[in-house]
C-alpha cells in the first residue's frame, strides 16, 4: 500500500489491527459531516442510519463536541444506539421527523444523514438548518433549509483530524466496530455482505 504522509497517523493504543483498520475513512467521513453543519455547543444534530457503520460514528462525536444528538433506531437496534450515548433515540421510520419536531427546540439544526435521506426526513431541522447527506437526497426542500454534500476524499490530507479521531479512540469517545472478518480471497463475499444493508460495524479483509 502507498499513501502520502499527510494520510498517516499511529494507530489508537489497545486496539489491535483489524480494528484500527475501520476508522480511518468511516470516522473522517462523519467528522467532514459535523463539521460541514458548524453547530454550536448546545444544538441540536439527529443522526438518521445511527446503528450503521457510518451513523455510529457521528453519535460519539457529536455528543464529546456538546451537542445534543438524537439517534434513529428499528427496534433490533435500540439497544446499540442507546449504548452510543445519544440524548434522545426515536423510532427509525416515517414519523422520524415529526417525532424531532416534538422535542424542543422543535427541529434540529442540522441532520447528518447517513441512511436513506429525502424531504420527510428533512422536515425534521428547523428553519435555515442544514442537512449532509451520505447516500443522495431526494425530493425538494424549503424554509431556508439547506443541502451539503460531503466527499471524504476531500479530507484524506487532513492530520490533525486523523490525529483527534485517533485519540477519541483511545480515549473512549470513539467505538471500533468490526462486523466480520474475511481472508482477501473472500472479497465478493465481503462486498455482498455490506451491499445487503444491515451491517453493524465494517466488514474487514485480511491480507
Amino acid at each position: 500500500m502507498v499513501a502520502t504522509p499527510e494520510s498517516v497517523v499511529r494507530a489508537p493504543k489497545r486496539a489491535d489491527l483489524t480494528a484500527a483498520s475501520t476508522l480511518p475513512m468511516n470516522a473522517l467521513t462523519e467528522r467532514m459531516a459535523l463539521d460541514a453543519h458548524e453547530l454550536p455547543p448546545g444544538a441540536t444534530v439527529a443522526v438518521t442510519g445511527a446503528a450503521g457503520a457510518v451513523g455510529g460514528y457521528a453519535v460519539q462525536p457529536a455528543k464529546a463536541a456538546e451537542l445534543t444528538v438524537i439517534a434513529d433506531a428499528a427496534d433490533k437496534d435500540r439497544d446499540l444506539v442507546t449504548g452510543l450515548g445519544p440524548d434522545h433515540v426515536l423510532p427509525r421510520g416515517d414519523q422520524f421527523a415529526e417525532r424531532v419536531r416534538e422535542l424542543p427546540p422543535a427541529g434540529a439544526g442540522g441532520i447528518i444523514g447517513a441512511g436513506l435521506t429525502n424531504a420527510a426526513v428533512a422536515a425534521g431541522l428547523r428553519d435555515g438548518g442544514t442537512i449532509v447527506t451520505l447516500q443522495g437526497f431526494t425530493g425538494t426542500t424549503d424554509r431556508g433549509v439547506r443541502r451539503l454534500p460531503w466527499f471524504v476524499g476531500d479530507r484524506l490530507r487532513d492530520t490533525a483530524a486523523l490525529t483527534e479521531l485517533r485519540d477519541q479512540a483511545e480515549s473512549g469517545i470513539l467505538t471500533l466496530r468490526v462486523a466480520a472478518m474475511f481472508p482477501a480471497e473472500q472479497a465478493a463475499e465481503a462486498h455482498r455482505l455490506f451491499e445487503g444493508g444491515g451491517v453493524r460495524g465494517r466488514p474487514v479483509l485480511l491480507f
